[in-house]
């Protein structure tokens, strides 16, 4: 199979356009129009998982944590990114692409908690919900117009799925007087001025609104440049990070034993009540810092996730609610088994494999 057909089955299991603006997410590497015949599937791409895939004869290796996540200026030996370059094998990322979506990495820790809806049950319900797109709007003369654009797309605007650099554009005209005290860019202060000007229309994350508006500010020639943010309906497919739900009236020791049979644990971290029983709880895979808060508030008694930091952790107990903590990657990797199953139920002739050396960086010795 071809990887541009297998990432369309990729795509359909955790759609790229549901990942965070802050993400890295999609093919890293390789030529969509290489010959995929054995897939490894990994959380992170190390030297010892890049030496299994070199060894096992895989021309694709899906890695949940993108091995390309910041920007870099040279890619050497004995970068495992040069060596999957330099052996033609491929990278994929799936990351909070997956997180969000349906059946995906915290789709399965709530099912594992038996959070997943049935009859009787409260839905089951995002511990944050992901804000929908907000489309900013300026105005600039026509000698700046792709200098703005391209400060608006640097720093997180203009991005629709796989498309980037996105924008619409409409001619017009802007008049104004300056004050007193103003220095106008066109014309002069005190005088009626009208300019030719173009209107920029482009989608921006709210998380990147920031970064977006001081980008505005230092390309934009006017002194005081004009804008709109235009809060946008939210997307059809509800979607959002973590989920909490209800559960039959169960013990503490009880969850935390299914939790250490179903992701194949001998230990987790325990904080806060030990023996109390739990009929609401919260899952979040990876980091669990984020969204302690929001869990809290929506009445989570059961919070389980890969890792929260000291003072969270007293913070929840403080609360009550009891904190189960795997590590960060041991809440993630149990996912990588449903993902190889729907991908072998959708892509004839591709052999998945689990990578066998993969683990979480931290032991208890």
């Amino acid at each position: 199979m071809l990887l541009r057909e297998l990432l369309t089955h990729l795509e359909e299991l955790a759609p790229t356009r549901h990942a965070e603006s802050w993400d890295n997410v999609g093919l890293l590497a390789g030529d969509p129009g290489q010959e995929v015949r054995t897939a490894l599937l990994a959380i992170d791409y190390t030297p010892e998982v890049a030496r299994e895939a070199r060894e096992l004869g895989c021309e694709l290796v899906i890695a949940y944590h993108p091995p390309l996540f910041n920007a870099v200026k040279r890619v050497v030996f004995p970068d495992p990114i040069f060596d999957a370059i330099r052996n033609g094998v491929a990278l994929y990322s799936p990351h909070t692409a997956l997180d969000v979506a349906e059946g995906g990495t915290n789709d399965l820790l709530a099912d594992l908690l038996g959070l997943a809806p049935s009859p009787g049950r409260q839905p089951l319900r995002f511990i944050e919900p992901k804000a929908g797109e907000h489309k900013l709007v300026t105005f600039v003369p026509e000698s700046h117009v792709e200098a703005v654009a391209m400060a608006l797309f640097e720093a997180g605007a203009g991005r629709i799925g796989h498309y980037e650099r996105c924008s619409f554009r409409t001619p017009g005209t802007g008049t104004f007087i300056g004050g007193a005290e103003s220095h106008p860019t066109v014309g002069s202060r005190g005088a009626y001025e009208q300019t030719p000007e173009i209107k920029i229309e482009t989608l921006c994350p709210i998380s990147r609104l920031p970064d977006a508006l001081a980008a505005l500010r230092r390309a934009h020639p006017y002194e005081e440049p004009a804008f709109d943010i235009v809060k946008l309906a939210a997307p059809a497919d509800k979607i959002g990070q973590g989920r909490i739900g209800n559960l039959p009236p169960t013990p503490v020791t009880e969850l935390v034993a299914r939790i250490k049979r179903e992701l194949n644990l001998p230990y987790v971290l325990l904080a806060g009540p030990a023996e109390q029983i739990i009929t609401r709880a919260a899952v979040l895979a990876g980091g669990g810092r984020e969204h302690l808060k929001d869990a809290l508030a929506q009445g989570a008694q059961l919070y389980l996730t890969g890792e929260i930091p000291h003072h969270e952790a007293l913070a929840a107990a403080k609360a009550g609610c009891t904190v189960v903590a795997t590590l960060h990657s041991n809440s993630e990797r149990a996912t990588l088994k449903r993902v190889r199953d729907r991908l072998t139920d959708r892509a004839a002739g591709v052999s998945f494999l689990l990578s066998a050396v993969d683990r979480d960086p931290f032991q208890v010795v």
